[in-house]
């Protein structure tokens, strides 16, 4: 259950930075760069049961997002960013990059798997992954001086010996503001794994096929999977600058490639993900 709890999370604290995003802009008009900005959110969002199950369960997910002196950040359960760069106001580009630092929960227990043959493939343990990411920013884009079109490239690496590889996440944002009270977000991004990472998670050994019933199999990496989301935001008091907003999540991926071929997923899961949450954002 852990687990799932931490890969809502992640999810959540996208929905949740579009307030804080919405009220940097606005505040770098009058007073740039000076004020610090933080929204928190939390709500329920049903995830699968590991990265390619069919299984879903709901769990409770919180964030929080903000930017102190000009420097923004993201802590939000088992991943974590901040960019060393300030913030610039305008209609500018602007260059991003910091760490970034995740907890992966994927298969580190048993208990929250439901499928039995999966279970029996035993629990993998908890890695730490951390890295960094660079990406490129531009606000003024399409509808409004506010609309913001980001680009970025991550890498982390296992740090704990879990997996001992890396994977890189390349992913591009738009998102636009509607009015004081409301605003929407596209978003797009990939997951590409080294080897090791898919031998690891996705591979079933002779000795593991007989324990699971699942046919052997030798993962490699490369491309592990796609996603697209939609995420809206809407007040139900105040505005977008400071009060209580409604965030609406729903993204679906697909598992691709040796890992999308993987046993674990073709026939005890689903190469299809889908993801969905629903809750409460306070920004101030």
């Amino acid at each position: 259950m852990l687990k799932r709890h931490m890969a809502a999370a992640m999810a959540w604290s996208v929905a949740s930075l579009f307030p804080a995003h919405a009220m940097a802009q606005s505040h770098q008009d009058t007073d740039p760069l000076d004020r610090d900005i933080v929204a928190v959110g939390a709500g329920l969002a049903v995830v699968p049961d590991y990265e390619g199950a069919n299984h879903y369960s709901p769990v409770v997910a919180p964030a929080a997002i903000g930017s102190v002196e000009g420097h923004s950040f993201v802590v939000a359960g088992n991943q974590a960013s901040l960019n060393l760069l300030r913030d610039r106001s305008g209609p500018v580009w602007e260059v991003q990059a910091g760490p970034v630092a995740l907890i992966n929960f994927n298969r580190a227990t048993v208990g929250g798997t439901h499928d039995p043959r999966v279970r029996a493939l035993g629990a993998l343990g908890l890695a730490v992954e951390l890295g960094g990411y660079v990406g490129v920013q531009k606000t003024g884009v399409l509808t409004s001086p506010y609309d913001r079109l980001t680009i970025t490239v991550s890498y982390r690496h296992d740090v704990t010996g879990v997996h001992d590889a890396g994977l890189w996440q390349p992913g591009v944002t738009y998102f636009t503001p509607l009015s004081l009270h409301a605003a929407v977000a596209i978003t797009a991004s990939a997951d590409i794994a080294e080897d090791r990472y898919a031998r690891t998670y996705y591979s079933v050994s002779p000795a593991a096929s007989s324990r699971s019933g699942l046919a052997a199999y030798d993962a490699r990496g490369g491309l592990k999977n796609w996603t697209i989301g939609l995420i809206g935001v809407r007040t139900v008091r105040g505005n977008l600058l400071h009060g209580v907003q409604l965030v609406a999540l729903g993204t679906f991926g697909r598992m691709t490639g040796s890992i999308g071929n993987s046993p674990i997923v073709a026939e005890a899961g689903s190469r299809g993900q889908w993801l969905g949450a629903l809750g409460l954002a306070y920004s101030f």
